[in-house]
């Protein structure tokens, strides 16, 4: 059986509504404005991958040459702001 709460309900006491999820198996429909917005499921044993998975999955992704230039430059930029205060 699926309970639905409202997208706030969910916030407001998400620890309670994930213990229930994990130790009693409940599922939760949750609403915004009274339409459907996502479900809060347990995942089944079978649904988790496994690392092979994950591997071949990265292994599919397109190649990207300037990924780590663009890395570089996002490291360069990510300082501590200067005190305009000093």
């Amino acid at each position: 059986m699926e309970t639905t709460i409202t997208s706030t309900e969910a916030a407001r006491h998400l620890g309670d509504f994930l213990a229930r999820v994990k130790h009693a198996g409940e599922s939760f429909l949750l609403t915004k404005s009274d339409r459907p917005l996502a479900r809060l499921v347990p995942v089944r044993p079978g649904d988790r991958a496994k690392g092979a998975e994950i591997m071949q999955s990265l292994a599919r992704l397109p190649h990207d040459p300037d990924f780590a230039d663009d890395l570089e430059r996002v490291n360069s930029m990510d300082r501590v702001p200067e005190n305009p205060w000093a």
